[in-house]
């Protein structure tokens, strides 16, 4: 892009493609950290009611139709979250790599050439998961009386 990277956000193909990288990144994000916030309070607070995980995902995901998520993506995010949810492993999910999958999920849907994808893998994985770990100290710091 260079220095007229500015020109690019006229481009309706180019923000289409971010768009839809952006909204599949964050529906991963959003079960990444409902999934460690809850199993967090499971193991260190003793929390039971995980099954409100479901409504709280879903009611943030309806409320986002405001903000033009699309939904087909909307969708795919609860079908996803209600698979993840029945496989998961409550006792160890806050402390086995929680955030991976988003990580993983901006690599995949950066909208960028995959030849060039492949030299930053690393760096990208790596970048999300220190972002990651600022959330989690902060919500440990929050929640503590």
């Amino acid at each position: 892009m260079g220095t007229k990277y500015v020109l690019h956000f006229d481009n309706d193909v180019f923000m289409s493609s971010v768009n839809q990288a952006k909204w599949n990144i964050y529906s991963i994000a959003l079960q990444d950290l409902t999934f460690f916030t809850f199993s967090y309070l499971k193991v260190n607070f003793n929390y039971q009611n995980i099954d409100q995980a479901k409504e709280i995902f879903s009611k943030i995901l309806d409320d986002e139709t405001s903000n033009k998520m699309p939904s087909d993506i909307i969708e795919e995010a609860k079908k996803s979250f209600n698979e993840r949810f029945e496989n998961l492993d409550w006792e160890i999910y806050y402390k086995d790599l929680p955030f991976n999958p988003s990580a993983l999920s901006l690599y995949k849907w950066a909208p960028i050439a995959e030849e060039l994808k492949t030299l930053d893998r690393k760096i990208v994985l790596n970048s999300m998961i220190l972002k990651w770990d600022i959330i989690k100290k902060e919500f440990k710091d929050l929640i503590q009386f």
